[in-house]
This record gives structure tokens, C-alpha cells and sequence, in this order.
């Protein structure tokens, strides 16, 4: 019999620290042999049509596609999808990495370093946020409520680049004096590096601010579990919220619309 072949795809918006970011969690999904191939593939402005090449250099029965974001986006519900018909094998669309217990507990750990937990300190999760998508929202209220269960931080309350709670006014919203922000995004972008911390005015001081997980092994292993969930409900009949945007995906390719991107 022959033997059924994984590959892993790590997908990201390209910035200057995506590469070295995912080539790490790729190494380290290697050396795990999480599956029989994994690669990495990032987009600048239209995932569509530039991850088609990268895609279509990908062979194995079966490819896993995680995005190594905090949440789905426009980019990862309409974008990626319409490029799965130039893989080869079945495509088994997963979850962002974001949304884990693992991300809370190292996102947990980032504002451990810049600021004591303690009732009198604030934790403020900065996300980049969506003015048609609640994703990102659902993620930080995640993180969030996790945070107030594990930690003992005195507040702990979300903002965004692109939807209210603005992160521009989130400063003003802090009812401690001790606080630190922790950006959501896992890849650190200009978003975490610039307007992140413009917005949040870190030169007038009073507000730590955290880097992004980046590399952080719990990323990894968020990664691998969300492979893993795919492999255990190969068999059931439930249909993933990703199944859909993949399968409407091959609907638009099949109706010639696919390669518009």
C-alpha cells in the first residue's frame, strides 16, 4: 500500500522579520516530523496570485495550510483560499495559530518581562482589528478573559489599529500606573515596530511595551496543534469554518474566477 504523504505550508504577510520567523517554526516542525515536507510562503499585497507559484511547487497527498497569525483577516478568509487549486494534494486549511492557550500563557510571559503582574498594574493587548471582521476581535476578547482567570493583573482590556477600542486613545483607558502593551500580530510587521508604538505615544513614558511572539516555541506548538485538530477530524462529520472558505475557494476556481487574483 502506498503511503499517504503530508506536507505543511506556513503562510504570513511578508515583512522584513517574516523569514526568519517562519523559518524557525519551520525547523522546528521539521525536527518534530510533523509532516513528510514543511514550507513557508508569504505575500505582500495579494495572497491569491503570489502564493500560486509557491504553492504549486508544494508535492504531497495531502498539504496543511496554517496561517502564523493572532486571527483570520480579509487576507486569510478570501485571499489565501483562492490559490489552493494549485496544490496538487487535498488541502486541509487550518485555524491561525493565534487563538491557543499556549499563545495566552507566552503572551502572559511577554508582559511578565516589562511589568510585575500585580492588582495594581494594567496588561493592554494591541491588535491590529478589522472594520468588517470581527476575528480579531474574538481573539484578544480570548486572550483576554484567559488572562484575567491566570493572572493577576488589576486590568486587562484590548485596542486596535483599525477598529474601536482605537489604540490611539487606549492609554487614557489604563486605570493603573504600572502598565504594558502586548501587540497580538505574532509576526512583528511595521505594525508592531512603528505604528503600534506611535499610537500608543511610548515616548512619553508610563507604557511598557512588549515585543511580539515572534519565534516563541509556544507559536510553534500552536502550529502543530492545530495540524494535529485537522488530522483528528478527518473522519468526523463536522465542517470547519476553514473547510468552507476552502471549499468556496474551488467553487470560484471551478467557475473560471479563481485566477482573477
Amino acid at each position: 500500500m502506498t503511503r499517504t504523504t503530508d506536507a505543511l505550508v506556513l503562510v504570513a504577510r511578508e515583512s522584513p522579520a517574516a523569514a526568519g520567523v517562519l523559518g524557525t517554526h519551520a525547523r522546528r516542525l521539521r525536527e518534530q516530523e510533523l509532516a513528510d515536507a514543511v514550507h513557508v510562503a508569504t505575500w505582500v499585497e495579494e495572497p491569491g496570485r503570489e502564493l500560486r507559484a509557491r504553492f504549486a511547487s508544494v508535492e504531497a497527498d495531502r498539504v496543511f495550510v496554517v496561517p502564523v497569525r493572532a486571527a483570520h483577516a480579509r487576507a486569510t478568509t478570501d485571499g489565501v483560499p483562492t490559490a489552493f487549486d494549485a496544490l496538487d494534494g487535498a488541502v486541509r486549511y487550518c485555524e491561525p495559530a493565534g487563538p491557543s492557550p499556549g499563545v495566552t500563557d507566552a503572551l502572559a510571559a511577554r508582559a511578565a518581562e516589562q511589568v510585575e503582574p500585580g492588582r495594581d498594574a494594567s496588561l493592554l493587548l494591541v491588535g491590529l482589528g478589522s472594520g468588517d471582521q470581527p476575528f480579531e476581535r474574538q481573539a484578544a476578547d480570548y486572550h483576554a478573559a484567559r488572562l484575567r482567570e491566570a493572572t493577576p493583573y488589576g486590568q486587562v482590556t484590548s485596542a486596535f489599529l483599525l477598529q474601536n477600542p482605537a489604540v490611539e486613545c487606549a492609554r487614557y483607558q489604563l486605570n493603573n500606573d504600572r502598565a504594558v502593551a502586548v501587540p497580538l500580530p505574532l509576526v512583528p510587521s511595521a505594525a508592531t515596530t512603528d505604528r503600534m508604538p506611535r499610537k500608543l505615544e511610548l515616548d512619553r513614558g508610563g507604557l511598557a511595551y512588549a515585543d511580539p511572539l515572534g519565534d516563541h516555541p509556544a507559536v510553534t506548538d500552536a502550529i502543530a496543534a492545530r495540524v494535529a485538530e485537522r488530522r483528528a477530524g478527518e473522519d468526523g462529520p463536522t465542517v470547519s469554518f476553514e473547510d468552507e472558505l476552502a471549499a468556496e475557494a474551488q467553487q470560484l476556481a471551478t467557475d473560471g474566477d479563481g485566477r482573477s487574483l
